[in-house]
């Protein structure tokens, strides 16, 4: 049965809430470009990955089809 949350202390409730607080994701520079991205994915900013393009952006693509 549950307890009245006015019994249970202010210190006893902190400590079971302890757990849930956020964590902050592993961020990397990209080598290329210097950009911070999420570890383990392409960089949002150049499309490199382990030092490889993986993807073009959409306006690089572009200008180089104009030429």
């Amino acid at each position: 049965m549950a307890v009245p949350f006015r019994r249970v202390s202010k210190m006893k409730k902190r400590m079971r809430r302890s757990h849930l607080a956020l964590s902050v994701p592993g961020m990397i520079t990209c080598p290329s470009c210097g950009e911070l991205t999420l570890a383990h994915r392409v960089c949002s900013n150049c499309g490199y990955y382990k030092g490889k393009q993986v993807i073009t952006k959409k306006e690089e693509a572009a200008e180089e089809a104009a030429k």
